[in-house]
């Protein structure tokens, strides 16, 4: 076996003794029990939001500290009322057996009870009537009523809300005893990441990233009531990471992060610099994302090796980093909602490891469907627009379609039941029609997952979806998708909506310079290409073309790599890994890339008649319809909105 610069297998960080999240978590809670015992600081009353108390808060004064109207009227005593009624009223005088009174005012001397204004028939200036009698204390707030001098308002490790001020100043508190916030030394490591905030940094280079982690990190631990200071970004050079850490180690720091460097490879050195300067708990936990996590021990701190993908790194904090902070502060853990989900298909996991698998969730008939976004670790996107996490459990190797599964919420249950599932083949203007709903009716959103043409008529036909998404062709007569909603969904009530006629042929890199011509040249040894996924119109369309051509797939060096989207497919030829790929023009004109149109084709929705005349799907039509909508697809280049809106097929 051969190593990345000559490195051998005693320079990398073999998982050896993986542990699992419960394993992992008792270690952490264990060896840092003592942690708990935070200093103390005393704050203004005013800067103690979302802070916990050190020490209870006991009230100075009573609130009220007087006897006062609860409403506007006359002050009485009491007793005087007794025997009043509509038959035999009682007649007082003014400013000597009754007096008026506005509510918050101190009662006067020698009165217990006030009667509301709208109760009391004036007869003159000196006199009133009353029609009812009212018992001791009616319509009056006592000494005390609310808060009594030297009770306890809040007791110890209690979190400060904006609701817990009325009750401090009312009681006469003006400053508290707090816990200080557990404080993070944040340093990030890689000689690939690049500090955004270098404004002489300038374009990234090739291998280059732009360093995100560390603000991530950073943000979550000021919500989880811990404050941050970022370090500079440590090359990997391991005597400088050791210097790094050494020196956070001695600083004021409660909690070391080592972001970057914590798996397996040749020049991650977390794991080293972690050993020599004290020892490493855990390396390595049977979760995904965020199995390289190293949990350590230096000078009786807590520290962090956090794998450099961002996924792998949210995942750590939020398992680990996240409730030590939390214990520390004597603040309870924070958990999710959970709700009961339906997969949209089948999902696979690997047995032994515990997944964390992102999904987009919507209300879709009488259930919540789950579709699952794309599980890399490196994908950023893959939890900024999940709605849900789907925990898949280690001793199981998947999910079924049509079993219920629990799932934790990211957004509220609200928006997800204001969520509109599109299933199906990818197109950019879903992208464009999101944006135009969201624009229309805040309350609404579109969510989108890209399993292809066939994909979507099979959440139609599984009632997932409410709608789908489809370009497939019929190669007989040239037709698109009606042929195949009859052979595929053909009990189901649908209507077939055109959204756009496209462009779809080959995106091939800038200046052609391979002299690529058509499908044709696929099949030469010199070319490489990347596919669509099996099921998609796309990989239909190829299909097609390579069978009318008479050329074997397997002679089409890259048929079997595969990607989910057009974007996908442009990108791989722009970044030189691919030399074609089939896609649609606004993919390749985004990018800058050259195109070989093949076929103009026709995307269209499937839409279930029960959700057709559903005032959300209504929204939908109607953004498809208008002017801003259309004017904006074609602006995107390779799109025609001749047919946009029109109904193709219903059955």
């Amino acid at each position: 076996m051969v190593f990345a610069k000559g490195k051998s297998m005693s320079n990398r960080n073999v998982y050896l003794k993986m542990k699992s999240l419960h394993e992992a978590r008792d270690i952490l809670f264990k060896s840092f029990s003592s942690l708990r015992k935070v200093e103390k600081e005393i704050l203004p009353v005013h800067n103690s939001i979302g802070r916990v108390l050190a020490e209870p808060a006991l009230a100075r004064v009573s609130s009220p500290n007087y006897n006062a109207a609860a409403m506007d009227g006359v002050a009485l005593k009491s007793d005087i009322t007794l025997g009043a009624s509509e038959a035999t009223p009682k007649e007082l005088i003014v400013n000597k057996q009754a007096f008026y009174i506005n509510t918050g005012q101190i009662m006067p001397e020698h009165t217990d009870s006030v009667i509301m204004i709208e109760h009391v028939n004036i007869i003159d200036e000196d006199r009133i009537q009353i029609e009812a009698p009212v018992f001791p204390w009616q319509n009056v707030r006592k000494i005390g009523e609310d808060i009594v001098a030297t009770e306890m308002l809040f007791s110890s490790n209690h979190l400060i809300t904006p609701y817990c001020l009325g009750a401090l100043i009312s009681g006469g508190v003006f400053s508290l005893a707090l816990k200080k916030r557990p404080k993070l030394a944040i340093i990030p490591t890689g000689s690939e990441v690049v500090d955004w905030q270098n404004e002489s940094t300038g374009d990234l280079k090739e291998g280059q990233v732009w360093e995100s982690n560390s603000s991530v990190i950073g943000k979550l631990t000021e919500s989880v009531g811990g404050e941050y200071e970022r370090r500079p970004i440590i090359k990997d050079d391991i005597d400088k990471i050791l210097a790094a850490v050494q020196e956070a180690a001695n600083d004021d720091f409660d909690i070391i992060i080592l972001l970057g460097g914590s798996s397996a490879g040749s020049e991650d050195y977390s794991k080293i610099v972690i050993s020599q300067l004290g020892e490493v708990l855990v390396h390595g936990v049977t979760i995904m994302p965020g199995k390289p996590i190293i949990i350590g021990k230096i000078m009786g701190k807590p520290i962090f090796g956090i794998p450099g993908y961002p996924v792998s790194a949210i995942i750590a904090f939020e398992q680990f980093v996240g409730p030590l902070i939390l214990k520390i502060l004597g603040q309870p853990e924070r958990k999710r909602e959970k709700i009961e989900v339906i997969p949209t298909r089948k999902i696979s996991s690997k047995l032994g490891i515990e997944e964390f698998l992102r999904v987009k969730l919507g209300l879709v008939g009488k259930n919540i469907v789950a579709s699952p976004l794309p599980r890399g670790s490196g994908i950023i996107t893959s939890i900024t627009e999940a709605d849900g996490i789907i925990r898949i459990p280690a001793n199981i190797e998947g999910l079924k379609a049509d079993r219920l599964v629990e799932a934790e919420l990211l957004r509220p249950i609200n928006t997800v039941k204001n969520t509109i599932v599109v299933v199906g083949s990818h197109d950019n203007t879903i992208d464009l029609l999101s944006d135009q709903i969201r624009n229309k009716d805040n309350k609404l959103t579109l969510s989108s997952s890209h399993v292809g043409s066939m994909g979507g008529l099979g959440a139609v036909k599984n009632g997932v979806c409410h709608l789908a998404g489809t370009h497939l062709l019929d190669t007989k007569d040239g037709s698109y998708n009606i042929s195949y909603i009859k052979k595929f969904i053909p009990h189901i009530k649908t209507k077939l909506i055109n959204l756009v006629l496209r462009d779809q042929g080959l995106i091939i890199p800038k200046g052609n310079p391979k002299k690529i011509k058509g499908i044709e040249d696929l099949s030469r040894k010199d070319i490489t290409f990347i596919n669509r996924q099996s099921g998609s119109g796309t990989r239909i369309l190829l299909d097609y073309k390579l069978e009318s051509l008479k050329i074997d797939p397997g002679y089409v060096r890259g048929y079997n790599n595969e990607e989910f989207t057009h974007m996908a497919v442009a990108v791989n030829v722009l970044k030189g890994s691919v030399d074609a790929g089939l896609g649609i023009y606004a993919a390749a004109k985004a990018l800058d890339l050259d195109f070989l149109p093949l076929v103009t084709e026709q995307y269209d929705l499937v839409i279930p008649e029960e959700y057709f005349y559903t005032r959300n799907i209504g929204i939908v039509l109607e953004v498809i319809n208008s002017k801003e909508f259309k004017s904006r697809v074609e602006a995107l280049g390779g799109y025609s909105t001749e047919k946009t809106g029109q109904i193709i097929y219903e059955k």
